[in-house]
């Protein structure tokens, strides 16, 4: 147990190295704060509720940047795993870390860390920004919304920033299962943003409620709901729990991959 415990340090250390020193790595980062936060603020600026029971979720409207912020999570995640198998350098990894499970959770655990320090400092702001706009648009008691700030904003905003880091873990798993860094990319963007466009051309209504319930980002950002959560596919935490089945799902097959293949 301490050989285990000592050899998944030493693989932390290396993968935080390894992560640090990518010039990119910062850059993406900073553009998923500066995109997340942009959007969301433009988005609390420009929605406007002109009436009782106009239908808007203040809590999705003040966290929009979240979708932009997740395609630049999920290119940092691919990358992070990707360039790797892309110079050959996993050979070297492996041959100092002959336990692949390791290095995989090693970076799972990194790209994880450092995509919930991006979400702290991205989700908070968008929050605060809506709450201080959303007001000035409509939101207001007398449209129905007698407090923007609530627990069901609070679970949301926390919720979004597990929503980002289950995106950089499913990435993480991707990656580790197809070995391309643009396969990789083409694939999570789009499980993320193509299923949900495939489920909508679904005419039956069983089986079009059934794909929400499926679709990794549709499921996750239930997370973000805070008004008419019976009339939901799935309740917030029941959609993240989708979201971390995918998640988690993919990096077991990914991990898998690596023991069954060479590097």
């Amino acid at each position: 147990m301490t050989m285990t415990a000592g050899a998944f340090a030493d693989a932390l250390h290396a993968e935080w190295t390894k992560l640090r020193t990518v010039v990119g790595t910062a850059w993406l980062l900073a553009a998923a704060v500066v995109l997340t936060i942009g959007l969301s603020v433009a988005s609390a600026a420009t929605v406007t509720c002109d009436g009782a029971g106009c239908g808007e979720d203040p809590a999705k409207v003040g966290l929009l940047g979240v979708l932009a912020g997740q395609a630049v999570v999920a290119v940092l995640a691919v990358l992070a795993v990707g360039e790797e198998y892309g110079t050959g350098m996993i050979r070297l990894t492996f041959a100092a870390m002959p336990r692949r499970e390791l290095v995989l959770a090693a970076k799972a655990v990194v790209v994880a860390a450092v995509t919930a320090v991006a979400g702290v400092l991205a989700v908070p702001a968008s929050a605060l920004a809506a709450l201080a706009l959303l007001p000035r648009h409509g939101f207001t008691a007398a449209h129905g919304y007698q407090h923007l700030a609530t627990a069901a904003t609070l679970r949301a905003s926390v919720g979004s920033v597990l929503y980002l880091v289950l995106i950089a873990l499913l990435s993480v798993g991707v990656a580790s299962l197809l070995r391309d860094s643009a396969a990789s990319v083409g694939t999570v963007l789009g499980l993320l943003y193509l299923f949900p466009v495939l489920a909508q051309v679904i005419s039956d209504p069983d089986w079009h409620r059934r794909a929400t319930q499926l679709a990794p980002m549709l499921a996750g950002l239930d997370v973000q709901s805070t008004i008419d959560l019976a009339g939901q596919p799935l309740s917030p935490w029941q959609g993240l729990g989708v979201l971390t089945a995918w998640a988690f799902g993919m990096l077991g097959l990914g991990g898998a991959m690596l023991r069954l293949r060479d590097a």
